[in-house]
């Protein structure tokens, strides 16, 4: 029986993940952190909103779990294309919260980067990626695994007009791509970070594409 904290849960696989743990038996307890609310629907699930910028408040809410999963992340237009802001969200609250994994002896953690994620890319976002996942490794947790979906393949809330165009065109020629870029549906990132969760590998590993697939 595994108690988990999920970071994240109102996004595009932070949802499917929620979706997964509220039906399956062997999660008992699901601490939902979230900077809203939102309606849970499984008596083993508690929403948790706290302050992200207390590091406190992330070593109360892991406290007690065997497993962390985070699928964290916001977009240019939602932080007003400040940079800083973007950063504070996508860098410092999986900063904090692996922290608090150290901190707290959790068994695995786990996250959602991005295909071509790079410390030394010269796109912000790439390189942000690659920095989180390298602040990461360097805790040297137990277990931690990191997935690299590229395009994802899902219905969102909100209206994002550029990649629902994208989700319908490049599938049809997806299989010009390089396995890594390849679009996969966010319910399968979500699936392989459930299935993942249960079974505790020692070490850093990074999962792309292929790897997903073969963890469903």
């Amino acid at each position: 029986m595994i108690k988990i904290t999920l970071f994240g849960a109102t996004g595009l696989i932070g949802n499917e993940i929620l979706k997964l743990l509220e039906n399956d038996s062997d999660f008992e307890k699901i601490n939902v952190v979230s900077r809203r609310h939102l309606k849970l629907k499984s008596k083993k699930s508690t929403l948790n909103i706290i302050d992200f910028k207390d590091f406190n408040s992330y070593l109360n809410v892991i406290d007690g779990s065997d497993v962390v999963l985070a699928a964290i992340g916001t977009t240019q237009s939602k932080v007003g294309f400040n940079k800083k802001k973007y950063r504070e969200i996508d860098f410092d609250i999986i900063s904090n919260t692996v922290k608090a994994c150290k901190e707290k002896n959790v068994k695995h953690f786990s996250f959602v980067s991005s295909a071509g994620a790079d410390i030394n890319n010269k796109s912000f976002y790439l390189k942000l990626k690659g920095e989180i996942e390298k602040e990461v490794e360097s805790k040297k947790l137990n277990s931690s695994t990191v997935y690299r979906p590229s395009l994802l393949l899902g219905s969102r809330k909100e209206n994002r007009f550029g990649e629902k165009v994208a989700q319908i065109l490049i599938p049809l020629i997806s299989f010009l791509f390089p396995d890594n870029y390849k679009p996969i549906k966010a319910s399968d990132v979500a699936k392989a970070m459930v299935t993942e969760s249960k079974k505790i590998k020692t070490g850093f590993k990074i999962y792309h594409y292929r790897d997903i697939l073969k963890l469903i």
